[in-house]
């Protein structure tokens, strides 16, 4: 065994087992350590790839990574290669990982990756709006306020939006998108990506919310949003403004640094943002 081990971030499918990849088969059958971030799913997913994972399987997930990630660091300095796997598509992307990988680099150890399919891109890819720009949200905020407030601030982006939802929340996102973005704006929602029930439905925004408060759809759910018009991302109006504003703050700037990108952003006078923030509600 080496004197340092490395983590690899393997990329599941997103259902099809004949997504997988040969490197990712090896990478599981091969390692010392699999941390999984459903150990179930893990040997189900073997089992249907008719391999057999040799090393210790562990588990890694929301609830314990933080508990967790040292100890796998630990094992990777001991000489491990550890393996990292999710319920699908690449670890850290909206799923367990990105702590692990911080972790494993801030201990000076080498991570590499087993790449796969990934929700994001085969979302985009199957949407038909325009694939030359993206930007991928993941989960926006689960209550109203906080998501109306980050759909307010990303209503000029002019990049095809991609994000994540959770199948009995997509009528209301679906309801907020579009009174942010506005009824017509082209969107698809893609369900259940390479599963036997996939299906990708691209209708105007207003339409799509209609059609999720009727239908009740399940499974796991991308969002595709086509970017704003160049004309409409010129000039946010002031409520839109203030959310940006508010947003980067979130995010950790302080309320001078937040002003000051978000003029550049939109090419407006800081003062005008200023003063636009600081005005009575």
């Amino acid at each position: 065994m080496p004197e340092n081990g490395r983590l690899v971030l393997v990329g599941a499918p997103l259902g099809n087992p004949g997504d997988a990849s040969q490197r990712m088969r090896d990478a599981l059958a091969e390692a010392d350590v699999v941390a999984a971030e459903d150990t179930r799913r893990l040997v189900r997913l073997a089992r249907d790839l008719g391999i057999t994972v040799a090393g210790r399987i562990v588990s890694y997930f929301e609830g314990n990574e933080e508990r967790r990630t040292p100890e796998l660091v630990d094992t990777l300095r001991d000489g491990a290669v550890v393996a990292l796997v999710t319920d699908g598509g690449m670890p850290s992307v909206s799923d367990p990982g990105y702590r692990l990988v911080r972790a494993t680099l801030d201990a000076g150890l080498p991570v590499t990756a087993a790449p796969g399919p990934s929700a994001v891109t085969t979302a985009l890819a199957l949407s038909g709006l325009p694939t030359d720009r993206f930007c991928f949200e993941g989960f926006l905020p689960r209550t109203g306020a906080a998501r109306r407030s980050r759909l307010a601030a990303l209503a000029a982006e002019e990049r095809t939006l991609v994000l994540f939802e959770a199948p009995h929340r997509l009528a209301a996102m679906l309801t907020d998108l579009a009174a942010a973005f506005g009824a017509d704006r082209p969107a698809a929602v893609c369900r259940e990506l390479t599963k036997t029930y996939e299906e990708v439905v691209r209708r105007p925004l207003g339409r799509l919310a209609e059609w999720a408060a009727a239908g009740d759809p399940k499974g796991e759910i991308t969002l595709v949003v086509a970017g704003a018009p160049p004309a409409a991302a010129t000039r946010p109006d002031d409520e839109a403004l203030r959310a940006e504003v508010a947003a980067a703050e979130a995010e950790g700037l302080s309320r001078r640094d937040a002003i000051a990108a978000v003029a550049e952003r939109h090419g407006v006078r800081r003062r005008e943002v200023y003063t636009i923030v600081h005005a009575p509600q």
